[in-house]
């Protein structure tokens, strides 16, 4: 049989029509369950197709939080938070890794790559994976730049709304205030301290966007920002502007390293002004040196030298162990203790207490030490702050050093009470002097602006303070070693200091130069305490390089806070050719 009778007979087989039948209803069910799935997606449950659109036309953007600004205590701004762009792209949208369907081309890049001032092939590295959704290309770009990232109406690349950080006082609160990074967190000082109340709370914002990932329409706020908070500090915007200044002058003229300078309220303990030099421009940290960062004051450990004798021989005015007339024999500037000697620069055979504070005898010092119970003097040293946080809560604020009495060899208990083997930072020694300024109270001190008074503790009697306040007041007369601390118009106690630098566990010949002091006498309102850092030059001792820097601050200080005079305006004593220098 051939083939065309084969197909013929199997043709006119006759099928059974049920088949048809079933065929025809199968269809009709489909159609069915399609029409009833479309109904029910379309208008009873449209969540799916809802949720899916949104997908592919929705975002939910995070809206960063306004961090709080930082003020002076008067209200002046000195860290503020600006509005900035930010550029970010979808690389999962953009798929530059598949040339069939990237939206983004070659003279889209290079169009890209001209505003940003970015080269091509960085911003095909970021661009790379194609499974990132989110990834920056640049932050906080200028409000020029970004309209022209805008201008360029690119798919997928984005615009992010975002606040920079800018510093209107620059180098002059640089190390007290630290700064932020890129995502307005903050990174040194009390920018980092301060973070949990400056910072706020971001929020999140739902947009639409068109079909080339453009946003066009705002969906609503899911979650507003909270904002931070704002922050008034103790420091005062113009004081810290005339210490900043004076404090440059004498390091550059002195050709030291570096310098501190710290200004307290001495009846509140509110940090007036603290400031470095060498400083840094918080604004442009580019190629900016960490030791420029440091903040001296609170983070830097220097052997205090002569400024710690009235701690010395406040304890034994305290304990009725010596008053301020009594003679001590001062060995003719020579006094041996152990295998060591320790000297007098001005060799005197005797000297009254009163006159080892104006002369700043080393072995007056030493001998009055040595007549102590060594935990007597530990105990004064530890009540005055030493070896211990001043409560500004700086982040890595030095302690100083200060060893238990119980590990003391004579010839340390010697050198401790005239500022050798005991390390303090300047922040610490300008804090203990408000025993002197406050009727022997210790005042814990605030870098934040105060509603009321700090309450200290109790370290020496009144009457032990008013002793020591006179013999203070007769080291900047001439015959002490600070006569250019003295002030027009106002009378001046304080204290010098002059110490080698202890580098390797020796001393070698460079020195740290203070002084420490307060004013008006009468009724004390401010306390200075200066450090320069390795003076260059022929002078090096506190009394020649940092005295004269405390004399100007105080000065312009006390006038900027309108403290009336407790001395003629010509009270000024001009000092002796030769300056008594302290020995170190």
């Amino acid at each position: 049989m051939s083939y065309a009778a084969k197909a013929k007979e199997v043709s006119a087989v006759k099928l059974p029509g049920w088949r048809a039948t079933v065929l025809f209803a199968l269809l009709l069910a489909g159609l069915a369950g399609l029409i009833g799935r479309a109904i029910y997606l379309q208008g009873i449950h449209n969540d799916f197709l809802q949720e899916q659109g949104n997908q592919r036309f929705s975002r939910v953007m995070e809206v960063s939080a306004h961090r709080g600004m930082i003020t002076d205590r008067n209200g002046a701004p000195l860290a503020v938070s600006t509005p900035v762009e930010s550029v970010w792209a979808s690389a999962a949208e953009i798929r530059l890794n598949d040339p069939q369907a990237a939206k983004l081309d070659e003279k889209d890049l290079r169009r890209l790559s001209s505003v940003l001032g970015m080269p091509e092939g960085e911003i095909k590295h970021r661009l790379s994976d194609a499974a990132r959704d989110f990834v920056y290309l640049k932050r906080q770009i200028p409000p020029e730049e970004s309209s022209k990232v805008e201008g360029l109406n690119l798919p997928g690349i984005f615009l992010q709304h975002e606040y920079r950080r800018y510093y209107p006082e620059g180098e002059e609160f640089a190390q007290v205030l630290g700064f932020t990074g890129q995502d307005d967190v903050g990174q040194e000082g009390l920018e980092l301290a301060l973070q949990n109340k400056l910072a706020g709370k971001a929020g999140n914002q739902r947009v639409i966007k068109d079909r080339r990932g453009h946003i066009v329409e705002d969906a609503g706020s899911l979650t507003p920002p909270k904002p931070g908070a704002d922050i008034a500090l103790s420091l005062d915007n113009k004081i810290q502007h005339l210490a900043y200044r004076e404090l440059a002058l004498a390091v550059k003229e002195h050709q030291a390293k570096a310098g501190a300078i710290v200004v307290l309220d001495a009846k509140s303990g509110e940090v007036l002004a603290l400031a470095d030099y060498p400083s840094y421009n918080p604004n442009n940290r580019t190629k900016v040196s960490p030791q420029r960062m440091r903040n001296r004051a609170e983070t830097d450990e220097f052997e205090p030298g002569s400024t710690m004798k009235p701690f010395t021989i406040g304890t034994a005015l305290n304990l009725g162990k010596v008053a301020p007339n009594t003679v001590i024999n001062t060995e003719n500037g020579v006094f041996t203790v152990g295998n060591r000697k320790i000297h007098d620069t001005h060799p005197e055979p005797s000297l009254t207490v009163s006159q080892v504070i104006q002369k700043s005898s080393n072995v007056g010092a030493s001998k009055i030490a040595l007549s102590l119970n060594p935990e007597s003097l530990w105990e004064t040293f530890h009540a005055s702050g030493f070896g211990a946080h001043t409560g500004s809560d700086f982040p890595g604020e030095a302690i100083g050093r200060l060893r238990d009495a119980k590990t003391w060899k004579p010839i340390e208990q010697a050198t401790m009470s005239y500022g050798h083997g005991i390390s303090v930072n300047l922040l610490q020694l300008a804090r203990a002097y408000t025993i002197f300024a406050d009727d022997g109270e210790l005042l814990p001190v605030s870098l934040l602006k105060l509603n009321q008074p700090a309450i200290g503790h109790q370290v020496f009697s009144k009457k032990t303070v008013g002793e020591l306040r006179a013999m203070l007041e007769s080291v900047v007369l001439p015959g002490g070693t600070a006569p250019l601390a003295q002030v027009a118009g106002y009378r001046v106690a304080g204290k010098t200091g002059t110490a080698h630098k202890l580098e390797g566990g020796r001393y070698v010949n460079r020195y740290v130069a203070s002084f420490v002091g307060m004013a008006p006498v009468s009724a004390p309102r401010l306390i200075i305490a200066v450090m320069i850092d390795e003076p260059g030059g022929k002078e090096y001792y506190g009394g020649q390089v940092a005295a004269p820097v405390f004399s100007r601050v105080m000065g312009e200080a006390l006038h900027m806070l309108n403290v009336p005079n407790d001395a003629p305006l010509d009270n000024v004593i001009p000092p002796p050719a030769e300056i008594i220098k302290e020995e170190v």
